[in-house]
């Protein structure tokens, strides 16, 4: 059985753009339970600057924002 790894998890989520709740709950179990190293943390950390800039999307992010857009329209 081969150890998949965070920078296995990250790369995935790069080439697809977008980071699913299911990648996202991944990384963190990973991050929590699993001995990993540098070149884990890099790819993790250029997983952060591409969410924080856009070019990967987050879906806990739309779910987020879709929330707060009908809490705004059922407070009209």
């Amino acid at each position: 059985m081969t150890c998949i790894r965070v920078r296995d998890v990250v790369q995935e989520v790069m080439a697809a753009g977008y980071l699913t709740l299911h990648k996202e709950n991944q990384l963190r179990r990973m991050l929590q339970t699993t001995h990993y190293d540098s070149e884990d943390v890099h790819a993790f950390a250029n997983l952060q600057l591409a969410a924080m800039s856009g070019k990967v999307k987050q879906e806990s992010r739309e779910i987020y924002q879709l929330a707060i857009m009908e809490q705004v329209y059922n407070s009209q």
